[in-house]
């Protein structure tokens, strides 16, 4: 098979007319030409670091939206399966993946539970770590995010470590605000690369010292305009990566976003691409075509350097994606889960009233990170309840692997009017969490996902849109555009309740996330995340 066009060789910084040579799924020849046709050939986009659960989509189901996009391949943390299901749920993952042509680079979570101050599905100790590392489908320690346990030397945390680096794999990071002398630490301690960063001083501090900078552009998360500055002297040792990606945001694109966002803002189009085709290979050795003679027939055709929109997407000499439509066929899957508590009544949700002011948690669009508040609380009949004009409303997180009595705080910023949303996509644990405008509606949102055995819903009056997520709790393993419409009704509704963030479930998802400061509910109770103890509701 032969494909011409203007071939860009990232590496020497080059763009010419030529032909690509392909057999046995491998490039045989790169040959220049006097002329070619006017589409671009160049090495896929990797995503330096994703949940592929985040999508809501099983591996097989993500590869058919993101090849769409140039994507070849991703470099993948299964740790939101393994909170629900352990190594079972790694393998799970590992074994669709192994169903299609798409290059998923999987690593062991080093971090489950994340916390010892959340109830998860599973864990995974140091001798669970240790059989992963002897997986040779595993490729790296996936992000270590308890940065406590590295910096103050908990054993279990340095045997992990040590696994890893006995299995010669890369151990990647997870240390938000981290600075100073502890941020040196936890690189002596082998840990080479960070996505967390959220300022341009902190990316640059860990530039300095020896880290690999990813810039994160996800669902939620998004640090491109804080981090992008970095990429003018620093490019080569950085990355581009997702994290977290929900379904309908991966229909309308992946890397190429990022890619092109950068270019139109004038930075170096060899840096840009260098971080998100090559870098990513060479910092994981990982087995993907970078477009050279003897590689694997990874690359992908595009219509311009501009907005990168992909014509063609190959992966080991299979046109996997043309035009916008995948190649790759559905596969059949199973639906294991980790699902035993039966419905709530609205009695769990009532807080007797103790004080005037509560500690309440304050969410920041597009933003992990939270803040610690101090405000009035409005209590009904002795009991706190959801303050709607002042946005401060009532949010539980309700153990879905044993039954308990669920954990409640108060949130700022969601923004509903009424009814309430919940969802089981709930870093890291993925138990219930619901938010709601009263105790009546938090009810029948959470009671809808129990019946569901997983899934998001967002419930009012005359309003009712539910995904199922069967897999985990956390997953579907339906067609992938019928998930990414059906996300689009769900987010859609929790709009039209009267949220106003860019993507209500993904923010949701992340108030359960203990390992990102300043302040977090788990099914144990509020949890300050700075000094990494609980909080009492009461101010």
């Amino acid at each position: 098979m032969k494909i011409q066009g203007q071939i860009v060789d990232i590496q020497q910084k080059n763009i010419y007319p030529g032909e690509i040579e392909i057999e046995n799924n491998r490039i045989i020849s790169i040959q220049p030409l006097s002329s070619a046709p006017n589409q671009f050939i160049l090495p896929g986009f990797i995503d330096a670091h994703i949940h592929i659960e985040s999508s809501m989509l099983v591996p097989s189901e993500f590869a058919r939206i993101a090849t769409c996009h140039g994507t070849v391949g991703t470099v993948s943390d299964p740790h939101e399966i393994a909170n629900v299901l352990g190594e079972d749920g790694v393998k799970y993952m590992l074994d669709n993946a192994a169903q299609v042509p798409f290059h998923f680079n999987f690593g062991a979570p080093s971090c489950v539970p994340a916390t010892t101050f959340e109830s998860a599905g599973a864990v995974i100790d140091a001798k669970g770590i240790e059989r992963l590392m002897a997986d040779d489908r595993i490729k790296y320690l996936a992000e270590m995010m308890n940065y406590p346990g590295v910096i103050y030397d908990d054993a279990e945390v340095l045997q992990k470590l040590a696994f890893a680096k006995a299995a010669n794999k890369p151990i990647d990071g997870h240390a938000p605000g981290l600075r100073g002398d502890n941020l040196s630490k936890y690189i002596a301690a082998g840990i080479l690369t960070d996505h967390e960063s959220f300022s341009y001083d902190e990316g640059l501090e860990k530039l300095e010292k020896g880290m690999k900078i990813l810039i994160r552009e996800g669902s939620a998360a998004k640090n491109y305009d804080a981090l992008a500055p970095l990429i003018k002297d620093h490019a080569d040792k950085m990355m581009f990566c997702s994290d977290d990606k929900h379904p309908d945001d991966l229909v309308l694109g992946h890397i190429n976003q990022v890619v092109a966002r950068a270019i139109k803002e004038g930075y170096d189009l060899f840096d840009v691409l260098k971080m998100a085709c090559i870098n990513p290979i060479a910092h994981y050795n990982l087995e993907i075509g970078q477009l050279q003679i003897g590689d694997a027939a990874d690359f992908i055709v595009l219509e311009d350097l501009i907005d990168f929109k992909t014509i063609q997407t190959y992966i080991n000499g299979e046109l996997v994606a043309e035009n916008g439509e995948p190649k790759i066929e559905s596969v059949l899957i199973h639906q294991p889960n980790n699902f035993v508590i039966d419905e709530i009544e609205i009695s769990d949700f009532k807080v007797e009233a103790k004080t005037k002011n509560i500690n309440v948690i304050e969410a920041l669009d597009g933003e992990l990170i939270t803040k610690k508040l101090t405000l009035p609380a409005k209590v009904e009949d002795g009991h706190y309840v959801s303050d709607i004009e002042n946005d401060i409303l009532k949010i539980a997180v309700i153990n879905r692997y044993k039954k308990a009595k669920p954990a409640i705080g108060f949130i700022k910023n969601i923004g509903l009017k009424s009814g309430a949303i919940a969802s089981t996509v709930a870093h890291d644990s993925h138990n219930i969490i619901v938010v709601g405008t009263n105790d009546k509606a938090m009810t029948e949102a959470a009671n809808h996902v129990i019946k569901c055995k997983g899934g998001i819903v967002a419930i009012g009056e005359g309003i009712e849109e539910i995904l199922p997520l069967p897999i985990a709790g956390i997953m579907s393993g339906l067609d992938a555009y019928r998930i990414g419409k059906d996300y689009e009704k769900v987010d859609a509704a929790a709009k039209r309740l009267g949220s106003e963030l860019k993507a209500p479930f993904m923010t949701l998802s992340f108030m359960a996330l203990l390992v990102i400061p300043s302040i977090k509910l788990s099914d144990f109770g509020l949890f300050d995340g700075d000094a990494f103890k609980f909080l009492e509701l009461e101010a």
